[in-house]
């Protein structure tokens, strides 16, 4: 049954190549027509309003660390709830919660415009990217990977305005969305956000999903819409190795023709705001030449004239707001936390920064950089004039407050039955079937079925990252009322007695069912803690020690000649061609949210068919990082170095746009065993001699100590000679003669890590170590034992790989007293650390409490 029956049921590929190539950056045309009454306003607002007002325009905090009266002495012009932060800390805050929360800013920004002749209304803004994905009870709809395979630009309209709709039934104006980055690196985390790797699909995409939000100029103005951001300027899908917020280096035009169209079909749908990416480009043309300024400033995106004014407002004629991500200002060169003057000049209109102390000292440092004349007013204005623009074409001075709105606190309107049938009919369209062997599907009703694999009752990985919290990886089913797992749709179909749940085949026969149906898929991950390193692979296997469990189940399965059904939650394609060859059918669900009876839909015989094509071409290799499809629309493209396939894998296992329906048979529906790549052996561990010391009298400052964590997305040096204060972790020498470089760590109860770098970030091979019973030892003096665990790792990607818990240890030791602590490398290396590829020798983290001194930390042989 096709689903397909409106005038953007296709592509922009299946329009016949609709989509232009661009031989210089375009002029685009806005929905929003030029509007000299609006622009008349604006100016006459402008025009009254004090220096300290036009700064609290461009300063938008987030919730955590920001209160109403913060709200009324700077006259904030916006504010934010970051993933999983919600009203008094409550995630199963109610949608009257959420207003009430809203309408207490609105209120408190309105009453301190009351003594002057005019007022500028507050909005509030959130990251609505899968559904209203930070709101308990909202619809969560499959992430932009998934329908990037439905091919159904109507379909993700339709999205975007149940999305707008639940988005203002809680009082909100503003949503972080659509992502309209070309991922070309399966190792990033943050391809799923990406509709496809060949941008024909991102462009047709953007201009509906904007659509959608946005309503066009009346239903902006209106209150069932709200404002769209294009995100994230520009070619953060083509950093080199996929790093998150790492660097792109290729030319222009690539960065235009493929990076850079989906925000040409966005603006020109009426996209009101850009967001600025995390990451940098690495060309001359974005060099910033002005004598007497350092060119590496604006390598990062968000210090980049070039590609904010020149380009994006210039160029292109955009004339929203220009927003930067959380933080992202302070990994420009020549910004800091409480600096983002550079940034600033470079074009940038908002400020989206989290810590309270930062954004203060945003807004006072910009002050006085103003009246010093580092930054000229003119771009003040600029800023302020395009923040008072968009907020006349959304409305804002007409709508009432966000309480007396018309969907403003009707609970109803959250996951709704109308917008969670369209979440059902998204999964059943972004299925995309690799194998049917036999004619295995369609299911049978009266089958009895067996459920299996880590995946067959986790909500968590069917919905992924940016679900309720940032990670999603701490969701329980109570935390999404109403959601259906894959065990519990297969149940409905064929009934409970003839449905079995058992996800590592710990109890059960497989012999007594007609066939297995198999979950497997990623665990739920967001930005850089999905990030494979560029020393890893692509096999689903290797990636965790729960994952090498379902290959495990399948090769169970098949010994037991059980028929098996597989399916894949993933948030990128990966290399599965053993669990491919191990099934009768094979199909990819990426992260298809809530509603997994769309998955059923398809798996058993009734009225609906697979549809779903590959948006992205699925690798023959471990290693295939970048075999992308070669985009037919530039003229003359050539393959970049860093998307040459190794030898031997110059086709993908499977091409973008490949998907069998049922009724495909034969030997596209039944190969022969596909090939597997032999994995070749390890070199043989390094030899090692004497201690490797991270910290104390013999590190000779070889290794840089550092702080991440929640909130700071810049990492952050420690000073050897004086404090080093963040949100996260307060550092400071101990200052013991017998203990050189002893660090004072306070843990001050947010996710954070302190680590071990090399200034390089070179990984090396230490398997010496664990090969002569090495151990890693350090001293430390317990001032305030963890009220939470916390770990000691060897990386820096928390909480992406494991870690070691040691506050039983911690606890058991006397305070202030100093003890060395020594951990066996085979307990690290039995958890499943990989130290063949170690860039941080030494990690400590928690997200509780604790007040730790550290010192003469070394990796000792045996």
């Amino acid at each position: 049954m096709s689903e397909r029956s409106d005038e953007h049921s296709a592509s922009s590929g299946e329009r016949g190549g609709a989509l232009p190539y661009l031989p210089e950056w375009p002029r685009v045309r806005s929905a929003f027509p030029p509007d000299p009454e609006l622009e008349e306003r604006v100016e006459g607002i402008l025009a009254q309003m004090t220096l300290e007002e036009k700064l609290g325009q461009m300063i938008q905090p987030e919730l955590a660390e920001l209160t109403p009266r913060d709200a009324r002495d700077y006259k904030i012009g916006s504010a934010l709830n970051g993933a999983g932060i919600w009203p008094g800390g409550n995630r199963h805050a109610t949608v009257k919660e959420w207003v009430e929360t809203v309408d207490t800013f609105w209120e408190a920004v309105e009453d301190a415009y009351r003594d002057r002749p005019f007022r500028v209304p507050f909005m509030w803004a959130t990251d609505a990217v899968h559904g209203h994905n930070n709101v308990h009870g909202a619809t969560i709809f499959p992430h932009n990977i998934g329908l990037g395979a439905a091919r159904d630009p109507g379909l993700v309209r339709r999205i975007g305005e149940a999305t707008a709709r639940e988005i203002a039934a809680t009082g909100m104006d503003w949503t972080f969305a659509p992502t309209v980055t070309t991922p070309r690196d399966r190792r990033w985390g943050r391809y799923y956000e990406g509709y496809s790797e060949d941008p024909e699909i991102v462009y047709a995409y953007a201009r509906e999903m904007v659509a959608g939000l946005q309503g066009g100029p009346e239903g902006l103005a209106g209150d069932l819409h709200v404002i769209s951001t294009v995100k994230h300027w520009v070619g953060d899908g083509a950093t080199v190795d996929g790093v998150d917020r790492g660097t792109a280096r290729c030319e222009e035009d690539v960065l235009r023709n493929i990076h850079a169209m989906g925000f040409v079909s966005g603006i020109e749908a009426g996209a009101q705001a850009v967001m600025a990416s995390f990451s940098g480009w690495d060309h001359p043309a974005n060099y910033d030449h002005t004598p007497g300024r350092q060119t590496a400033y604006n390598h990062k995106i968000c210090g980049s004239r070039y590609l904010l004014t020149d380009v994006l407002k210039g160029a292109m004629g955009f004339d929203g707001i220009v927003i930067s991500d959380w933080d992202a200002h302070a990994e420009v060169a020549g910004c800091t936390i409480g600096d983002a003057g550079y940034a600033i000049n470079a074009g940038m209109d908002v400020l989206m920064v989290a810590g309270r102390t930062a954004w203060q000292s945003v807004y006072h440092t910009a002050r006085e950089q103003v009246l010093s004349g580092v930054i000229p007013m003119e771009r003040i204005d600029d800023a302020v004039r395009r923040m008072l623009r968009v907020k006349m074409r959304a409305g804002l001075w007409h709508k009432p407050r966000p309480r007396e709105r018309s969907l403003a606190g009707q609970a109803p309107v959250l996951g709704c039955e109308d917008h969670r049938a369209l979440a059902r009919e998204a999964v059943r369209k972004s299925l995309v079937l690799l194998k049917n062997a036999g004619g295995v599907l369609p299911l049978p009703p009266s089958a009895r079925v067996l459920v299996t694999g880590s995946a067959a009752d986790d909500i968590r990985k069917q919905a992924g990252g940016w679900t309720l919290s940032w990670q999603g990886d701490d969701v329980e089913p109570s935390d999404l009322p109403g959601a259906t797992t894959l065990a519990t749709a297969v149940a409905s179909v064929v009934g409970r007695d003839r449905c079995h749940v058992d996800p590592y085949l710990e109890h059960t026969d497989p012999a007594r069912f007609d066939v297995a149906v198999v979950a497997i898929g990623e665990d739920a991950y967001a930005e850089m803690r999905g990030t494979i390193k560029p020393w890893g692979t692509l096999e689903y296997a290797r990636l965790k020690q729960s994952y090498a469990r379902d290959l495990a189940t399948l090769r169970r399965l098949r010994e037991a000649g059980t028929r098996v059904v597989t399916v894949m939650f993933t948030g990128r394609p990966l290399y599965v061609t053993e669990e491919i060859n191990l099934s009768d059918a094979f199909a990819v669900a990426w992260l298809p949210g809530t509603e997994a009876a769309g998955i059923t839909d398809v798996l058993f015989a009734g009225p609906y068919d697979f549809q779903g094509r590959l948006p992205v071409s699925w690798p023959r290799g471990r290693r295939s990082m970048s075999v992308n499809r070669v985009p037919p629309h530039i003229p003359g493209y050539r393959v970049p170095a860093e998307e040459q396939a190794p030898e031997g894998e110059h086709e993908p296992l499977f091409p973008y746009g490949f998907g069998l329906s049922l009724r495909d048979r034969g030997e596209a529906a039944s190969p022969g065993p596909l090939p597997l790549e032999e994995e070749p052996a390890p070199p043989p561990a390094p030899p090692v001699s004497g201690p490797l010391w991270i910290l104390g009298s013999g590190s000779g400052g070889a290794y840089t100590m550092r702080i991440g964590g929640h909130n700071t997305w810049s990492r952050q040096d420690i000073f050897a000679d004086r404090p080093t204060d963040t949100l996260v972790v307060r550092a400071e020498p101990v200052g013991d003669p017998g203990r050189p470089g002893a660090l004072s760590l306070r843990f001050k109860g947010h996710v954070a890590f302190v680590y071990a770098q090399d200034p390089d970030q070179r990984p090396r091979d230490l398997r010496g170590y664990l090969e002569a019973g090495g151990r890693l030892a350090f001293d430390v003096r317990v001032v305030q034992a963890p009220d939470l665990p916390l770990y000691l790792a060897c990386h820096d990607d928390y909480p992406a790989q494991p870690g070691l818990n040691l506050a039983p240890s911690l606890r058991a030791l006397p305070e202030g007293v100093w003890t060395t602590m020594e951990v066996p490398l085979a307990e690290l290396a039995r958890i499943g650390l990989d130290l063949r590829h170690v860039d941080v020798p030494f990690m400590l983290y928690t997200e509780g409490r604790a007040v730790l001194d550290v010192g003469e930390v070394r990796w000792l042989t045996g």
